[in-house]
């Protein structure tokens, strides 16, 4: 696991692979939200049997506060492709795929934060063959990625592309990992005046995964296991 900040760690999708036999191991990539740039040295990946990029309040569209380690990150991705480890990014993570693999990064014209449905490209708008479901599936970005050459769309909503898969990779723009202490964390970075910007405030967006959190959990778990057993086993 690759967390790209305290805040970001793999909750949900962490405790689902440690359920399904995985020996877990969380790397922290920096470990102070005010020092970007100042990184933690990456594991040597070629120990491990996957990989799995978390989410991140950086940006792929300013590279320049994280060059000391993010071009690094993005070789250890290609390198990884190329070897065929499976590969599961989310959100920055699933960004990431798509920058390392041929695709591109963008500010998106809607940042999206809270529960939403996501469908099929030009299918069923209520994702009833989205292998993991439709959501609501919480989001908090401020990009979109367009996946790489030969990725195959598996979902999207009015606003960006939500899941591709390339190969053993698989890349969702939403965070099937919160919990509501999750989502805390991630507020640690947000200050009022912020979400009040985007019409939220901390006490709503935690009042959502209240309500959220139990059916989340299975989606999660959902998604999760159609990772391992058939884009990894692909």
């Amino acid at each position: 696991m690759l967390a790209h900040e305290p805040q970001g760690t793999s909750a949900l999708v962490g405790e689902r692979l440690s359920q399904r036999g995985f020996d877990v191991h969380e790397h922290v990539v920096t470990e102070d939200l005010d020092r970007p740039n100042h990184a933690v040295p990456f594991p040597d990946l070629a120990e491990y049997d996957m990989l799995v990029p978390m989410g991140s309040i950086r940006s792929l569209t300013n590279t320049d506060e994280i060059d000391s380690w993010i071009f690094e990150e993005i070789e250890m991705v290609r390198a990884a492709h190329a070897r065929d480890v499976p590969m599961l990014g989310v959100c920055f993570g699933g960004q990431l795929l798509a920058a390392a693999l041929g695709g591109s990064v963008e500010q998106a014209p809607v940042p999206e934060i809270g529960w939403y449905e996501i469908h099929e490209p030009g299918g069923s708008p209520n994702g009833a063959h989205i292998p993991p479901g439709p959501g609501p599936w919480f989001q908090w970005h401020h990009d979109r990625f367009t996946p790489p050459p030969g990725a195959e769309v598996l979902a999207v909503n009015e606003n960006a592309v939500q899941m591709f898969r390339l190969g053993r990779c698989l890349g969702t723009q939403f965070h099937p990992e919160v919990t509501r202490a999750h989502v805390e964390d991630f507020l640690t970075g947000s200050d009022e005046d912020y979400l009040a910007e985007h019409g939220l405030s901390a006490a709503e967006l935690l009042e959502s995964l209240r309500q959220h959190e139990d059916r989340n959990a299975r989606q999660c778990a959902a998604l999760v296991d159609w990772f391992l057993d058939d884009v990894a086993q692909s």
